[in-house]
């Protein structure tokens, strides 16, 4: 993940896309909408949940905006997933379950 990390980057840098880390999340919680849009509408507000279609497009979109605000934080993407992955793995085995449970 690193290389997309830095990829990311260079692309924000080269395109004079740069923006403070608020606007990088308010950004990212828009792109996850537009996820949220197309489940709802590729499934009939649920009704017909196998019927589910997300483009491969919005997923990159919210990958983007995703490393761009980790950049700007100064977080290592990867990392960070490490980190989750141990987490739910530690939950798994003392609970049988990923979730937080909040």
């Amino acid at each position: 993940m690193e290389d997309q990390q830095r990829r990311v980057a260079a692309f924000v840098d080269d395109h004079d896309l740069e923006t403070p880390p608020t606007y990088r999340l308010l950004d990212l919680v828009s792109e996850v909408g537009e996820l949220a849009k197309d489940a709802n509408e590729s499934t009939a507000y649920g009704a017909e949940p196998d019927d589910i279609e997300i483009s491969s497009d919005e997923v990159g979109d919210v990958l983007f905006a995703l490393l761009a605000l980790a950049d700007d934080l100064e977080i290592d993407a990867g990392e960070a997933l490490e980190e989750a992955l141990e987490k739910y793995e530690r939950r798994l085995e003392e609970d049988g379950s990923a979730s937080s449970g909040n």
